[in-house]
C-alpha cells in the first residue's frame, strides 16, 4: 500500500466495532469512542425504506410490478388479488430521417429466464417505538423471518420489558428467485403460557433488489478493506463491478493501475482521492480503491440501514413501530460472499472498583456527649450507581472529638462496563415476580457519604462525595491542601474547571477529596476523606485477590487494623473506659475538689463534735 507524506496509517483499538460505525453514523458520538478520529467510514441511515429513497425510484427501474385480480362477481364485493406481473413496456420514437441513430435499447443484458439460487443475509438492528402488548405497557419482541417455505423463529432471543428493543441478530436463509420473493420480518410478543402475538411485519421484495440497476444487493461502502470491522463482504471485487457496470451502459470498459482509472472519458488519481486522508492497515489494493470511488459516482445503493414501517393486518393503517435493518443478496452463481458484519449487540466486561478508606478528617462534629463535648461516631458509606441496593460500609470510630476518622477499610464494587460507550450495564429485575430482568445504561460513578451513627435514633447523614470515574477529581496529597475548590462549581460555570482524570486509564488514585453538604442553599465543607481507589479487571482481580473489610484474603494492600486513640469506644458497652475517658478526664478536677471538701467538712464535725466535751473536762479537773 502507497501513502504519500501527508497520509499516516493508524491500527485498529480493541473498542472498535460495528456498532462504533453505526453511532458514528447515527450521530450518537458519545458511544461511537474514537472511531471517526480513525478515519474510519460511517454508512448511511435512511429514514424510510430503501424503495422509498427518491433517488433509487422505488427500486422497479428494471421492471414493474402489476397486480393481478381475479375480478367481480357480484356488484358488491371486491376483486382479490391472484398474483403478480413483472414487466415493463417502453415505447420508442422513431424518426422518419433514416439516418438519424436509433434509441438505445432499454433492455440490455437480460437476466436468465430461470430461477436463480441466492444466499440472504438479513441483519435486524434494533426496533423503534413499538406498540405495547402487554398489560405493564411494555413488550417482550422477537424476530420470526418467513421465504417461501422456509422460516427461522428466533424466540429464544426475545428481549425482555421494552418497546425500544435491541436485536443485534443477523439471519442466513438460501431462496430461489423469483419463486420466493417475498421477504417477511414479523415481530412478535413473547408470552410463557399464552400464544404469542404478532406485533407488526415488513415485507421486502427480493427479486426488485435483485435485478435493480442501483446495486441493490449489496451497498457500496465509503473504502475498499480487506480485513477489519468494514472487510469487503460482495462476491466480486470493485473492478469486477465496474466492469460490468460498464457493460450494462454500454460503455467502453475501464482502464485501471495502480496510480490511476479512466472511465467514460474522465480521469481519476488516486493521490488527488486520498489527500490528506488517513489511512489504516485493512485498506486494499489501490486498483480497488480507486474503482470503489468511481463506482460510489455512478449513483448506485451505499453501504446503509433502512428504517422499515411495521404493519398489522388487523390494523392495517396504524403503524406498530418502526424497524432499522438491511438485507444483502449473493447469488450463489457468483461464488462465495465475504465475512458477515458482527452486529451482536456488546457485552459489558466485568470490573472491580477496590476503594480504601483510609481516614477522615475535619468531619463536622453533629452530637454532643453525656459530658457536653461535641463529638461523632463516624463512619462511611459508598455504592457505585445504579448498585445503590450492594451499599458498603465501614466500621465506626466512636467519639471523635475533632472530625478525624481511623478505618483501614476496603471496599469492593463489581460492576459491568462497556469501554466503548463509557456506561455501567446495570441488570435488575423490577419486582420479585418478574421472570427477567431490566436492564439499563448509566455512568460509572462512586458515592461516598460519611454518617455519623446513633445507636437509639436514625443514624445522622454528614456529608458526601460523587466520583466519575471517567472523569475523576484528582486528590490532594495532604489533607489541609483538601477544600471545596477542588469541585467544580455548577453555579458559576465560568469557574476555573478542576483537574480531572479518567480512572479507567490512569488505574489507581490515592489521596484526599473532600465531602460537602447542602445547607441553606449553599456548600459547605462537611468533612476530608483519604481513599484509595482502583480499578481492575476479572483477570486482574484473579491474579491479585482482595477482600471486602479487612477479611482473608487481606492483601493487595495488607490492612492492619486502625491506630485509633483510647478514647474511641461506645460508651455503654464500656463503663469502665466511660470512667476513666470521660468523666475523670472531663470532671476530675471537681472531684477532687469535692473529696477535699468532704475531708474539711469531716474534720470540722469532728472538731464541733468532741470540742464540748474536751471544755468540760478542762473546767472540771484542771491542770
Amino acid at each position: 500500500m502507497t501513502t504519500s507524506s501527508a497520509q499516516h496509517v493508524v491500527k485498529e483499538d480493541d473498542s472498535i466495532d460495528w456498532w462504533s460505525k453505526f453511532y458514528a453514523s447515527v450521530g450518537e458520538h458519545d458511544r461511537c469512542g474514537k472511531y471517526l478520529q480513525k478515519g474510519y467510514d460511517t454508512l448511511k441511515v435512511y429514514e424510510t425504506d430503501l424503495e422509498n429513497v427518491p433517488e433509487f425510484k422505488n427500486l422497479t427501474d428494471f421492471c414493474q410490478t402489476f397486480k393481478l385480480y381475479r375480478g367481480k362477481t357480484e356488484d358488491d364485493e371486491d376483486p382479490s388479488v391472484v398474483g403478480e406481473f413483472k414487466g415493463s413496456f417502453k415505447i420508442y420514437p422513431l424518426s422518419d430521417d433514416p439516418g438519424i441513430k436509433m434509441p438505445s435499447r432499454q433492455f440490455v443484458e437480460l437476466p436468465d429466464s430461470g430461477t436463480q439460487e441466492c444466499l440472504v443475509r438479513i441483519y435486524i438492528i434494533r426496533a423503534i417505538d413499538l406498540q405495547p402488548k402487554d398489560s405493564n405497557g411494555k413488550c417482550d419482541p422477537f424476530v420470526k423471518i418467513s421465504l417461501g417455505k422456509k422460516s427461522i423463529e428466533d424466540r429464544d432471543n426475545y428481549v425482555p420489558k421494552t418497546l425500544n428493543p435491541v436485536f443485534g441478530r443477523m439471519f442466513e436463509i438460501s431462496c430461489n428467485l423469483p419463486t420466493e420473493k417475498d421477504l417477511k420480518i414479523a415481530l412478535y410478543d413473547f408470552d410463557l403460557l399464552s400464544r404469542d402475538e404478532k406485533v407488526g411485519e415488513t415485507i421486502i421484495d427480493l427479486e426488485n433488489r435483485l435485478l435493480s440497476r442501483f446495486g441493490a444487493c449489496v451497498g457500496l461502502p465509503q473504502s475498499y478493506y480487506i480485513s477489519g470491522i468494514n472487510a469487503w463482504r460482495d462476491q466480486l471485487k470493485p473492478s469486477q463491478l465496474l466492469h460490468n457496470l460498464a457493460k450494462m451502459k454500454d460503455l467502453s470498459q475501464p482502464v485501471i493501475t495502480s496510480t490511476s482509472l479512466s472511465y467514460n472519458g474522465q480521469e481519476y488519481v488516486l493521490s488527488e482521492i486520498e489527500n490528506n486522508k488517513t489511512l489504516n492497515e485493512h485498506l486494499g489494493a489501490p486498483e480497488e480503491r480507486l474503482a470503489l470511488y468511481v463506482l460510489r459516482q455512478q449513483g448506485l445503493v451505499p453501504e446503509h440501514v433502512e428504517m422499515r414501517t411495521l404493519y398489522s393486518t388487523f390494523q392495517p393503517n396504524l403503524t406498530q413501530g418502526k424497524l432499522q435493518m438491511w438485507v444483502d443478496i449473493f447469488p450463489k452463481s457468483l461464488g462465495p460472499p465475504g465475512p458477515p458484519f458482527d452486529i451482536t449487540p456488546r457485552k459489558p466486561k466485568k470490573h472491580y472498583l477496590r476503594c480504601v478508606i483510609w481516614n477522615t478528617s475535619d468531619v463536622l462534629l453533629d452530637e454532643k456527649s453525656i459530658t457536653g463535648e461535641e463529638m461523632s461516631d463516624i463512619y462511611v458509606k459508598g455504592w457505585i450507581g445504579g448498585l445503590e441496593d450492594e451499599k458498603q460500609k465501614t466500621d465506626v470510630h466512636y467519639r471523635s472529638l475533632g472530625g478525624e476518622g481511623n478505618f483501614n477499610w476496603r471496599f469492593v464494587f463489581p460492576f459491568e462496563y462497556l469501554p466503548s460507550e463509557q456506561l455501567c450495564v446495570v441488570s435488575k429485575k423490577e419486582n420479585f415476580w418478574s421472570l427477567d430482568k431490566t436492564e439499563f445504561r448509566t455512568p460509572p460513578k462512586l458515592f461516598i457519604q460519611i454518617w455519623d451513627n446513633d445507636k437509639f435514633t436514625m443514624d445522622d447523614y454528614l456529608g458526601y462525595l460523587e466520583l466519575d470515574l471517567n472523569s475523576t477529581i484528582s486528590p490532594t496529597k495532604t489533607a489541609k491542601g483538601c477544600d471545596l475548590d477542588m469541585l467544580p462549581d455548577t453555579k458559576n460555570p465560568g469557574a476555573k474547571a478542576p483537574k480531572l482524570t479518567s480512572l479507567f486509564s490512569q488505574k489507581s488514585l490515592n489521596g484526599w477529596w473532600p465531602c460537602v453538604q447542602e445547607k441553606d442553599d449553599e456548600r459547605i465543607l462537611a468533612g476530608k476523606v483519604e481513599m484509595t481507589l482502583e480499578i481492575v479487571t476479572e483477570q486482574e482481580a484473579d491474579e491479585k485477590p482482595a477482600a471486602k473489610a479487612r477479611d482473608e484474603p487481606n492483601m493487595n494492600p495488607k490492612l492492619d487494623p486502625p491506630n485509633r486513640p483510647e478514647t474511641s469506644f461506645l460508651w455503654f458497652t464500656s463503663p469502665c473506659k466511660t470512667m476513666k475517658y470521660i468523666i475523670w478526664r472531663r470532671f476530675k478536677w471537681i472531684f477532687l475538689g469535692i473529696l477535699i471538701l468532704l475531708f474539711v467538712v469531716l474534720f470540722l464535725g469532728i472538731f464541733f463534735y468532741s470540742l464540748p466535751n474536751y471544755l468540760s473536762m478542762r473546767i472540771v479537773s484542771p491542770v
